[in-house]
Parts: C-alpha cells; structure tokens; sequence
C-alpha cells in the first residue's frame, strides 16, 4: 500500500515478496523507506523475509511490526528462522536500518496512515490490520475462522464476535480477506483458523464494504478453480443483489483507490496505543525479598530467576536496610509474619530514602490476609496473599516493575471462605476416583456445547480439583490460575467470550499456555446451605458466544451435578 505522500506499507511475507523486493528495488533511486506489518508469525507468512531485497540494501530503514509475545519479540522470533542451521546467513546480515516493534490491539501511526489492529480468530495470536490515509480505508485480515461453526452452504450464521469483526471493517473501500475454502468444505476444516468465501462474503456486505479480495487460497486450488469460485461468489450476490465487488487476490495485480470526499480520516489520537510496551526488558530491575518462610522464598526467588530479574534478600533487620540503602531496588517485597517488625521497619525505611527510591517504586506485602489494620497498610502498593504459584508471583513481578496493569489478576476468597471450605470437605468428594455419574455429565455438556473441554471442577483452599474432565489430561491446577475461582464469587454464569480481551486473564499461563483458552463459561454450583463450591465449566481454544438458550442448558446441567454432589450425603 502506498499513500498519496508516498509512505509505503507492506503486508505480510511470505514467498510473494522476492518478486515485490525486486521491484522496489528496480523503482527507486533513493535510499527505501518502508514499514512492514505481520499479521503473525506463522512461516508461510514471514519465509520471504530472508528474500525480501530491500532489507538488505544500505541506506533502506524499515520498521517491522508484528503481534506481542509473552515470551520473545519480534526480533528474536524472525532471527530464529535465519539460524545458521537453517539459513546462510543471519539477521545481523540485513543491510537496512531496522526497527522492531510488538503490537497489541490498539491504533497506531505510520507516516501519513492511521494503522487499527485488532486480534483474528486464529489458533496463533494473530493481527488484523485497518489503513485510513487519503481518505481511504483498507483493511487486511488474513487467517480468521468464523466464530460461529454453524455456517451451511445455504446459510452463514453471523454471531455477535462476527458482528464485531464486521464492525471493524465497516465502510472500507477493499478488504483483503481469508476465504481459503468454500461453504461446502468449511466442514472438515473448522478449527484449522481459515474462512469460507460465503462467510467474508456475508460479513462485508453487512459492513457495507465496496470491495472484496479474496486471500489465502488454498494451496490445491489452480488460477482455473479460483476463478471459478469468483465466479460462483459473484453469482451469489446478484442472486441477493448486493453491491459488492469480489474478485481473487493475485500476485502483481494494482489497485487504485480514490479519496471518498464523504469521509473523513480521523488520526483517533485518544485511543489505546498499539506499541504500549507490555514487556520491556527486565535485566536492570531489582528485587529485594525481606525474610519470609522458607517455601515463599523458593517460590518468589524461582518467579524472579524465571523473568530474569536479579533478587536480593535479608533476613535480618539491619542487614535489609543496609542492603537497601547501598542498592536501591525496584521492586521491594516484605512479609507480614516477619519475626520482630522486619517487614515494618524496611518499609519505613524504604519510604524514608526519598529520591533514592523512587515513589512509585512498589512495596509489595506477602499475607494471609489483607489487613487494612496492619501498620504495613500504610506502606503496602499491593498485598500477595498466601497461596500462590510460582507463575502466580513471575506475572505480578513483571506486573509491578513495568508499572503496568496486570492482565492476570487472581479471583480474591469468598468473604465465607472457611466455612466454604468446611461444606466442601464434608462432601468427601476430594481426590476420589471418577465416577460415571459426573462424567456422563461433563460429556453431555462438551457435545451439547460442541468445546473440547468440559470439567466438573471444584475449588479447594489453593487448588482447583476436577472431578470429572473432558480432553484435559490433569487433574488439578492451581488455585491462582482458576477461572473457577472466579465463578464462585458470582451468582451467575461467569461467561469469558474472549479471554485475549480480558484483562483478568490474558496473561493467565493456561492462556498464554496449555490448554490456550480463549473461551470459558462455569456455572456455580451451589449447595442448599448457600455455598458455592466450584463450577461445571465449559473451555475452548477459540472465542465463542452463548446466547440465552446455552445458558439455560448449562445451568440445568450443574443442576445435575448439584444433585449427584448431594446424593454422596445421603
């Protein structure tokens, strides 16, 4: 894409850009100055870059943008296909001035173009992107599944996530979209992360698109198939008379849009940046751990090693102040149970330094409880209450050095939290063998619902403990990383469409991780005494929506299980 200004944007990699690096070398005199922008980082999108002849040339400066990784950047992630034992040279070899940068959903700016990314539906984290500049607008949103799987030959179900994909392609003058199949094979692809043609078809003209490339064709499809479906596509709309152009995405083709004097391109200077730093570098920060015990001082020092964050601890009084005042930390975590005050005269301590510790410097206390009574309240930035894994404590480390907000936040206890637990043990249910009985259920629910993962799951004082799971091979996870634990605050079903967009658990490991969920729904159960124990929860690797009807099903069906709990107390 080229602006009227002449700001050049690229999009994606794969084998098509030797023969566009070719040309823009041929076209110009002057040194190139271009930005590129990966949807994601799957090869079949990115293998061209070791091609792609302008970023060889002294001179040329470009800037690559691609999804946010928890793990590694950019940089790190295209340096790894360019690895002696795989390519000839390395990515030091590239010529041209380059410029790295992780994006998240947001808005940002390139040249003369305002650049809207938005997550796709796609089994890897992946970026749509939307252009406005000249007053045009493009967008590219290749490798997106429907978020409904119900779409026919005959009839394509749009469910309000596809509502709100349509929406951000709303009134564009072309769309280059995923249509690598038909309606007709859709069936035994879904959940491989690509489009019907039929699907872009309903969505754009819904958004009052004007016109429609279809992209990522299919690798057995000739030009002759291809244009064939074209035709069937254009077929199709005449039949409906609706006013959209489609045609096939093709190498080297040109298309020339023309400024719309009716619109108006907005620079959206108030919205969320899509280059917020989410994970900057760590290596400088400093941890200081005053005395605890020995099993939080394994699991915190394991949290820092793992961010590559160095920690220094005392476990003395005098020893911590002078390790503080000689190396002013970063981060400064203290315990309430501390022999002797420790914790309390570090923290007055460490207020007291003034510029040598910056005040938004967190002082993090390690309790029980929050105590809003403690003296340590005054001091404390945040509490980390007992229990927590050592991923719990690596997210909320990472959370309190950056100063930014944390997108895992652990669901706090029931307000009747130990008599909640006493009706649970009274079940004597825990750590019993499956029975038949809970996973008839949990299997109704993973086919009735149509997920991959359905779980009678209850909550125990620092676990969640399954007692009956479909297509999950664990038996128990940790407390702070259950969605369940959030559920039993509610008194409703606790329903997360997309969890990307959740900042309770965008960072949660089981997202970013095994089992990758981007879809959750548990229905409390309840027991007659009022006590909600845990949840018949629903999971799945991609976002989804329950409309009023799914929801009523799953509540008749912890009602079931609600029953079977009970049947063990007679």
């Amino acid at each position: 894409m080229r602006s009227d200004s002449g700001t050049l944007v690229v999009i994606d990699c794969g084998t098509g850009a030797h023969g566009l690096g070719q040309s823009l070398v041929a076209e110009v005199i002057q040194p190139l100055r271009g930005h590129l922008l990966i949807s994601h980082t799957h090869w079949d999108h990115i293998q061209g870059i070791p091609f792609f002849a302008p970023l060889f040339a002294s001179g040329n400066e470009w800037d690559i943008y691609a999804p946010h990784s928890l793990r590694e950047s950019i940089r790190d992630t295209l340096a790894g296909q360019m690895q002696y034992t795989y390519f000839p040279m390395t990515i030091e070899a590239l010529g041209a001035s380059i410029t790295y940068h992780d994006l998240v959903e947001g808005m940002f700016e390139v040249g003369d173009i305002t650049v809207r990314s938005r997550y796709l539906n796609h089994p890897a984290l992946t970026l749509g992107y939307r252009l406005d500049a000249d007053g045009v607008s493009i967008v590219y949103a290749c490798d997106h599944e429907p978020f409904s799987r119900k779409s026919s030959t005959d009839r394509i179900e749009v469910g309000e996530q596809d509502r709100q994909h349509a929406e951000f392609m709303r009134g564009a003058d072309l769309v280059i979209h995923d249509a690598q199949y038909i309606a007709l094979e859709y069936a035994e692809k879904i959940g491989w992360g690509h489009s019907p043609a039929e699907y872009a078809i309903e969505l754009c003209h819904a958004a009052e698109v004007k016109q429609l490339a279809l992209t990522h064709h299919d690798p057995t499809r000739d030009d002759e198939s291809l244009d064939q479906i074209v035709h069937a596509m254009r077929a199709r709309l005449k039949l409906t008379n609706k006013p959209l152009h489609v045609f096939a995405a093709a190498e080297g083709e040109t298309i020339k849009l023309k400024s719309r004097a009716d619109r108006e391109t907005t620079k959206g200077t108030k919205e969320f940046s899509a280059v917020t730093p989410i994970a900057p570098v760590l290596s400088e920060s400093l941890i200081f751990l005053g005395a605890t015990d020995a099993q939080t001082a394994e699991v915190i020092k394991g949290a820092a090693e793992a961010e590559d964050v160095r920690l220094i601890s005392a476990t003395r009084t005098q020893n911590a102040i002078q390790t503080i005042e000689a190396e002013p930390p970063s981060l400064v975590i203290v315990d309430e149970q501390s022999v002797g005050g420790d914790a309390l005269a570090v923290c007055r301590r460490v207020k007291a330094l003034g510029t040598r510790v910056t005040p938004q410097a967190p002082i993090v206390v390690v309790a029980d409880r929050e105590n809003t009574a403690s003296a340590l309240a005054d001091f404390a930035t945040d509490w980390m209450l007992r229990p927590f894994s050592q991923p719990y404590a690596r997210t909320r480390i990472r959370a309190w050095i950056l100063r930014t907000t944390c997108r895992w936040i652990r669901a706090q206890w029931p307000e009747n939290e130990e008599a909640r637990l006493a009706a649970l043990v009274k079940l004597k249910i825990l750590d019993t063998e499956p029975e038949e009985r809970f996973d008839r259920i949990a299997r109704i629910a993973s086919e009735a619902f149509n997920v991959p993962i359905a779980l009678v799951s209850l909550i125990d004082r620092d676990r969640q403990w399954f007692k009956a799971c479909i297509g999950l091979n664990v038996k128990e996870t940790p407390r702070d990383m259950a969605f369940c634990a959030h559920a039993i605050l509610e008194n409703r079903v606790l329903i997360v469409p997309d969890t990307f967009l959740d900042t309770r658990f965008a960072d949660n490991p089981l997202v970013t991780g095994e089992p990758r969920i981007r879809f959750y729904a548990g229905c409390p159960l309840r027991l007659p005494d009022g006590y909600l124990i845990g949840t018949l929860c629903l999971i799945d690797s991609r976002p989804r929506h329950l409309d009023g009807g799914k929801i009523n099903l799953l509540r008749d069906l912890g009602k079931l299980v609600e029953t079977e709990l009970l049947r063990g107390l007679k």
